[in-house]
C-alpha cells in the first residue's frame, strides 16, 4: 500500500478492466487535484446560465436568486465531495459502496433510481447537444437543413442525435483512463471559450436596471430557490463521486478530495448563474424563451462570427458530461447485478437515451417543466439515499472501510439492512407526496400527500419536499443506528474447507 497521492498514471491507453470490484492498490495513481478538471469540464456549460434564469424565474429578486443559487450549489456539491471520499478509501464505485449501508440486494432499489437519474441527465445532455448541432447546420446551410421558418429539419436533428450518441458511447466504453485525459483538455477549451462568451454577453445586460425589479420572494420561495439549485447540480451527482476518485491512493486526504470535487462543480456554475440572473433581471423576455429552448435563446444573442465556434464548444461540453455519465451508468448496471459486457450496457444505454430524447424533443410541451419535474422527483430518492449514506459513513469509518461489507450475507455483508431501507422508503414517500410537477405526466406520481389548498402553496411548488425527505431519511437512520444502537453487522458463515469469508469478488468488465 502506498501513501502517496502523486503516483504516476499508467502508461498506454487501454480499455478499463475494473468494474465494481475494488481497484487494487497497485493500480492507484494520481492526486486529488485531478478531480477538478473532470467536474469542471462537465459543468462549464451554457446550461449554467439557463440555471440562473430558472432560479430567478421563481419570483426572487436579483440578489436573492444569486445568493440562493450559490448556497444551493455549495451545499449539494459539498455532499458530493464527502461521498467521493469513499472512493479512495475502498476503491469501489459509489453504487457498490452503498451496499455497506443498504445491503447487497437492498442496494438495488437506490441503485435503480441512480441509474434512472443518470439516464435522465444523459437524455437531457445529448438532446441539447443534438439540437445545438442541428441549429448550427440550419443557419450555415439553410437550403439543405432548415425548414421555411428557419428551424432545422427532422433529418438534421436525427443525424446530429446519432452522431452525438455515437461519440459519447465510443469514448465512454474505454473507461476511466481515457475519460480523465479527454476531460482535462475539454476543461481548458470550454473554460477559455466561456470567458469570451461572458464578455460578449455583458453588453446585453442593462446595468442601470439591475436590482430594480418588483419581484421579491418570501422565505419559502427563497428556500425553494436553494432547493432548485441543489437539484439542478449537486444532488444529481451524489452517486458519481466515488467513481472517479476510487483510483486515488487509499490515504489521499479527505479534505482535498472534498475541496477539489466541490470546486470543480460549484465554481463554473456559480459564475454562470450570476450571468444568467443578470440577463434575466434586465431582459424579462429571456426567461420565457429559456424555458422552451435554453441554449438557442442564449446563443441567439451572439455575433455570428462567435456563434459558430461556440456552438461547437457547447456540443463538446455537453458530450463531455454525457461521457462521464454513461461510464457511471455502466457501473450502476453492474451494481444492480446485471452480468453484461461493456458493449452490451452501452447498447442498452443507447436505446434508453433514444426513447427519452424522443419524448423530450417531440412530446414535452416545455423543456423547463419536464426538466425541473424530473430533477425534483429523482432527487427525492437520490437525496434521501445520499443523506442516509452520509450518516452511515460514520459506521463505515469505525469499521475500517471493510470492503467485505459489500458482499452477500455469509461473506461479510448482508442481503439487506432494514434500518436503511425503512428510512429510505419512508423518506421517499414523504418526498414524492409533498412535491408537485409542471409536467402533466410526472404530476400523476407526485403530490399525493397534499390537499388541494396546499398543492398550490409555495412549499409545494418550490419542491421543498426534497429537503424534507433528506432530513427524514437521515434522521430516521441516525435514530435507528446510533440512537437505538441497531448496528446490523455483516453475516459471515463459519469457515470450512469449502466456504470461507471472502472479499468482494472481482467483476472487472462492464
Amino acid at each position: 500500500m502506498t501513501n502517496s497521492t502523486h503516483s504516476p498514471a499508467p502508461s498506454g491507453l487501454k480499455v478499463e478492466s475494473n468494474g465494481v470490484n475494488a481497484v487494487p492498490e497497485s493500480e492507484r495513481y494520481g492526486n486529488p487535484s485531478g478531480l477538478f478538471p473532470i467536474w469542471f469540464s462537465w459543468n462549464v456549460s451554457i446550461l449554467g446560465i439557463a440555471y440562473g434564469v430558472y432560479v430567478y424565474s421563481l419570483g426572487l429578486s436579483l440578489w436573492q436568486a444569486i445568493s440562493a443559487g450559490i448556497i444551493g450549489y455549495l451545499l449539494s456539491c459539498i455532499l458530493v465531495g464527502i461521498l467521493a471520499v469513499g472512493g479512495p478509501r475502498t476503491g469501489l464505485p459509489t453504487l457498490t459502496q452503498t451496499r455497506f449501508c443498504f445491503g447487497y440486494h437492498g442496494n438495488k432499489f437506490p441503485t435503480l433510481f441512480a441509474y434512472i437519474s443518470n439516464m435522465g441527465w444523459k437524455i437531457t445532455l445529448i438532446t441539447l447537444a443534438s439540437s445545438t448541432g442541428a441549429a448550427l447546420f440550419a443557419k450555415l446551410w439553410p437550403s439543405a437543413f432548415a425548414l421555411a421558418d428557419g428551424k432545422p429539419t427532422l433529418m438534421c436533428i436525427l443525424g446530429w442525435f446519432i452522431l452525438s450518441l455515437a461519440l459519447t458511447m465510443s469514448i465512454a466504453v474505454y473507461g476511466h483512463q481515457l475519460i480523465m485525459k479527454v476531460e482535462k483538455y475539454i476543461a481548458w477549451l470550454t473554460g477559455f471559450m466561456s470567458i469570451i462568451f461572458i464578455f460578449l454577453m455583458l453588453p446585453h445586460i442593462h446595468w442601470d436596471k439591475l436590482g430594480h425589479g418588483a419581484a421579491h420572494g418570501d422565505l419559502l420561495t427563497y428556500i425553494g430557490g436553494v432547493v432548485m439549485a441543489m437539484t439542478m447540480v449537486g444532488l444529481g451527482f451524489l452517486n458519481y463521486g466515488g467513481d472517479f476518485a476510487r483510483y486515488l491512493p487509499k490515504k489521499t486526504p479527505a479534505s482535498k478530495v472534498i475541496f477539489w470535487t466541490t470546486a470543480g462543480i460549484s465554481l463554473p456554475v456559480s459564475i454562470l448563474l450570476i450571468l444568467g440572473a443578470f440577463l434575466a433581471d434586465s431582459n424579462p423576455d429571456l426567461s420565457a424563451a429559456a424555458a422552451q429552448a435554453p441554449i438557442a435563446s442564449l446563443t441567439n444573442l451572439l455575433p455570428f462570427w462567435f456563434y459558430v465556434p461556440f456552438s461547437i464548444v457547447i456540443i463538446i461540453s455537453l458530450l463531455a458530461a454525457a461521457i462521464t455519465g454513461v461510464y457511471s451508468s455502466g457501473l450502476a448496471l453492474l451494481a444492480l447485478g446485471i452480468p453484461a459486457s461493456r458493449a452490451t450496457t452501452t447498447m442498452l444505454n443507447a436505446v434508453i437515451i433514444g426513447f427519452g430524447a424522443f419524448y423530450l424533443m417531440f412530446i414535452s410541451d416545455s423543456f423547463l417543466s419536464t426538466f425541473q419535474s424530473f430533477l425534483a422527483s429523482i432527487s427525492v430518492v437520490m437525496g434521501s439515499a445520499g443523506a442516509i449514506e452520509l450518516i452511515d459513513f460514520l459506521r463505515q469509518k469505525r469499521l475500517g472501510w471493510d470492503i467485505t461489507m459489500a458482499n452477500k450475507a455469509g461473506f461479510g455483508g448482508r442481503n439487506g439492512r432494514w434500518t436503511a431501507l425503512v428510512a429510505l422508503f419512508t423518506a421517499t414517500l414523504v418526498g414524492l407526496g409533498t412535491i408537485t410537477s409542471g409536467d402533466p405526466y410526472i404530476a400523476h406520481i407526485v403530490g399525493f400527500l397534499l390537499t388541494d389548498e396546499t398543492r398550490h402553496s409555495v412549499f409545494a411548488t418550490a419542491n421543498i419536499g426534497v429537503i424534507v425527505s433528506m432530513l427524514v431519511g437521515g434522521g430516521i437512520y441516525a435514530l435507528l443506528t446510533f440512537g437505538l444502537n441497531i448496528a446490523l453487522p455483516g453475516i459471515t458463515s463459519q469457515p470450512t474447507s469449502t466456504a470461507k469469508a471472502q472479499p468482494l469478488k472481482p467483476q472487472r468488465t462492464l
